[in-house]
């Protein structure tokens, strides 16, 4: 009985105690907290690992524009320009845009996603740069709009269209065609925090970007439209985009179309920018 009492008082003794572990923690390193760029990278990482895991996520960003560009091409090349040929030259930048512009929207799907699966309430507890995670989704997204890019370019170039800016002006007009998705999907990220259901940000999406995109200088001249119509689309974001990167990849340098379209893409990011985070700190 003495030997057991013994073993025990030893093991009381030997055991730390809540002083000397509270003493230890307090002097341990805290890893450093993590900054605005690594916390936005981290969070562009785990967009990419969605798509690892679910590939069926890029079939928008695959199919869908291989699909637009053969369609409209061969669908009213003859109609519109007088040849398949002819008309890629001017179709080809236009439809980019296009389809770039139009897949911005699942941004607000995948934000809408994560509150639904209530991921967004541990984000907000991390103790790290707020608009992290909303910039990890763009940047993120930014990598499918670059992969919808390549395989429609690699497709125009297939059917015939030939960029007479070189390899400068497409890399150029890729570049501003990213700034300007990256800020218009700010759009999107306020719907899927405003919103209850993801068909619901798609829906409202839709109502958005389909005026957007067909009443512009995507598929025809502007000119040949009634007047009361091109004053719309003269002045709509989307045809200052296609404009510029229209321009760029054929050689020119579209200045005003550029200004234009770095002008909305500041626009947004100012204002539906600071509205997505009013959203997001209120939740």
């Amino acid at each position: 009985m003495s030997t057991v009492r013994a073993a025990a008082d030893d093991t009381v003794h030997a055991a730390p105690r809540a002083e000397d572990l509270a003493a230890l923690l307090v002097a341990r390193q805290r890893p450093p907290r993590a900054g605005a760029l690594s916390a936005s990278l981290t969070f562009g990482w785990r967009a990419m690992l969605k798509i690892k895991h679910v590939p069926e996520q890029l079939f928008d960003v695959t199919a869908f524009p291989i699909m637009m560009v053969l369609m409209y091409t061969y669908l009213f090349g003859g109609a519109l320009a007088g040849s398949v040929a002819s008309y890629v030259q001017f179709l080809l930048p236009g439809i980019l845009t296009m389809s770039v512009v139009m897949i911005t929207m699942y941004t607000g799907v995948s934000v809408n996603t994560d509150i639904t699966k209530g991921v967004f309430d541990r984000f907000r507890t991390l103790p790290i740069w707020r608009p992290a995670p909303m910039v990890g989704y763009l940047l993120g997204d930014a990598v499918r709009y670059l992969i919808a890019s390549a395989v429609m370019l690699s497709v125009g170039l297939l059917i015939g269209y030939r960029p007479h800016g070189g390899v400068v002006g497409v890399l150029g007009g890729v570049a501003l065609l990213l700034v300007f998705a990256f800020s218009f999907s700010w759009i999107w990220t306020m719907f899927g925090l405003l919103l209850r259901s993801e068909k619901s940000v798609m829906g409202v999406s839709m109502m958005v970007i389909f005026p957007l995109t067909f009443l512009s200088n995507v598929f025809v001249d502007p000119r040949t439209m009634p007047g009361w119509l091109q004053v719309f689309v003269n002045n709509s974001p989307v045809t200052h985009l296609a404009g510029a990167v229209r321009g760029l990849m054929a050689g020119h340098w579209p200045g005003a179309d550029i200004g234009w379209s770095l002008a909305w893409s500041a626009l947004f990011v100012v204002v539906f920018g600071a509205v997505t985070m009013r959203l997001y700190n209120r939740r």
